[in-house]
């Protein structure tokens, strides 16, 4: 399919311009101007998404789940005009979008499936009691109803996956809500190509063209003004912890709080238990050295944290993980400013107190290398910073007395999307010791893997507790995401032809 870019907003159905222009900031290639989002262009998309939800809102689950499927075809169709414009605009491998791709539509896909079968409503009945005594029961109906337009803010380490058709949209539309994409300035070519198969979609389908809306680039102001717009409903969000947040308190400010989805980082801790560590810690640190620097280390999920008991045990995973670590040469990072970022976070942990260097490399302009270092559990429960996320391919070795410490070290930990045991059977006590407290920490929990990688399906959870992400109760991955944009809803006595399809 021959596609070209235009450099516009997609508005309710129609590619307009602004005032302004950016242009792109290619890893390679050619770099093209994108027209600046304006408070003006939030205003007009979120008025039209609300006069698109009186009728997107209540149509039929099979209606929105061919909108999944066909937005999915239509990504498919331009699957070689987004890995083009995707590697040239982010820097990553051409397998890497490819595969990115692949979990997009495969999301869309299983969100379709899923809302088909209805189970997500969580229909519940409390059948009428006319003669119960000392009163009568009415007769009470449940279901989960859409809540309103939605707006999400596109990732940049996800030019796919978690922006302009990722899963934050995709659990939108699958709940019946329109959206609102304020898209995100490393990759606006590759957000408008997935934003034109959105838009054939709907078109395709009949849908109303308030259903979508996607507004690039802009200043804060853009983004202040579409958490802050009163016809939106909730804000899905993947990325900083210093933007997420200042996003997170605009929207309880607002007359009208509203829930704000934001996942905002994790150092995915992995601790390595005793038995585990003897048969295998070689191998286990090869593998960390692998997930530590897949993709530049540019995933949520990167375990940037081991936990290990002192010893010559603990030296040989020290000396296996640099050696690892080595063989990685420079890998370009999504941004200038992420790169820039990267060293930042280096040399705080570098001249933090405690901290021992393992591998120190040399890394500029908007490459990354890794780095490695060692410090205590004394050093490490001295020092909250050492628990605060590196963006990129930066381990640390955190080096325990003993289990006891290594729990201190679990407790003292913020709130995580993953945690890791690597163990044994002889390691089972020293598990069960842990468990307690890594539930508390974190919203899924690995053993003897590594978190980078994150499975879209039923039972998987993308989320945690704060500062992994601002509602501990919710995910951002899997079919459970699509709760986030629903409310239950109590029908009383309501007559069957009055109330909704898929409870009547």
């Amino acid at each position: 399919m021959s596609v070209e870019l235009t450099g516009k907003h997609l508005i309710a159905g129609e590619w307009v311009t602004g005032e302004s222009t950016f242009a792109s900031e290619p890893a390679h290639g050619a770099s093209h101007d994108f027209a600046m989002g304006t408070p003006a262009h939030v205003d007009t998309a979120a008025k039209a998404a609300e006069e698109a939800f009186w009728s997107f809102g209540y149509s039929s689950r099979a209606e929105r789940a061919a909108l999944l499927n066909r937005i999915a075809d239509e990504i498919d169709a331009r699957g070689d005009a987004i890995t083009k414009i995707g590697t040239e605009e982010t820097g990553l491998p051409e397998g890497r979008l490819v595969g990115e791709r692949g979990r997009t539509t495969g999301q869309l896909r299983l969100f379709a499936s899923h809302i088909e079968k209805g189970d997500y409503l969580d229909r519940r009945h409390d059948e009428a009691l006319p003669d119960r005594q000392p009163l009568p029961r009415p007769d009470i109906k449940l279901v989960q109803r859409p809540i309103g337009p939605v707006a999400v803010f596109g990732a940049s380490n996800f030019p796919l996956a978690f922006s302009t058709a990722g899963g934050d949209t995709a659990a939108a539309l699958a709940a019946g809500c329109p959206v609102v994409v304020k898209g995100h300035s490393a990759h606006p070519g590759t957000g408008e190509i997935v934003a034109q198969a959105i838009d054939a979609a709907i078109k395709a389908l009949g849908f109303h063209p308030g259903v979508f809306s996607l507004i690039q680039g802009g200043t804060r102001a853009v983004g202040t003004a579409l958490v802050q717009h009163p016809l939106i409903k909730a804000v899905g969000f993947t990325g900083s912890l210093g933007g997420g947040r200042a996003l997170f308190d605009l929207c309880a400010q607002r007359p009208e709080p509203i829930p704000f989805f934001g996942e905002l980082g994790s150092v995915n801790p992995m601790f390595l238990l005793p038995a585990a560590v003897s048969a295998r810690g070689e191998e286990i640190a090869k593998g960390w050295a692998g997930s530590l620097t897949m993709g530049a280390g540019q995933f949520c999920t990167n375990p940037g944290i081991s936990v290990i008991v002192d010893g010559p045990e603990a030296d040989a995973f020290a000396a296996a993980a640099t050696a690892g670590l080595e063989a990685v040469g420079a890998q370009v990072m999504l941004t200038d400013g992420i790169a820039k970022a990267y060293r930042d976070g280096r040399d705080r942990v570098a001249g933090a107190s405690g901290v021992q260097t393992l591998l120190t490399t040399t890394c500029d302009l908007r490459n990354a290398t890794p780095y490695l270092y060692s410090t205590t559990g004394e050093a490490w429960l001295a020092n909250e910073e050492l628990g605060e996320e590196v963006f990129g391919p930066l381990g640390l070795i955190v080096r325990v007395k003993d289990t006891a410490e290594m729990v201190a070290v679990a407790k003292s930990l913020q709130g995580q999307l993953t945690c890791t045991l690597h163990m044994d059977a002889g390691d089972t006590a020293d598990a069960q010791a842990l468990m307690p407290v890594l539930e508390r920490k974190a919203g899924r929990i690995l053993a003897n893997g590594f978190p980078t990688g994150v499975e879209v399906s039923e039972a998987m959870v993308h989320g945690g507790p704060y500062p992994a992400s601002t509602n501990f109760g919710a995910t951002s991955v899997g079919t459970m995401s699509i709760r986030r944009f629903l409310r239950p809803v109590s029908y009383q006595n309501i007559p069957n032809d009055v109330l909704p399809a898929d409870l009547a």
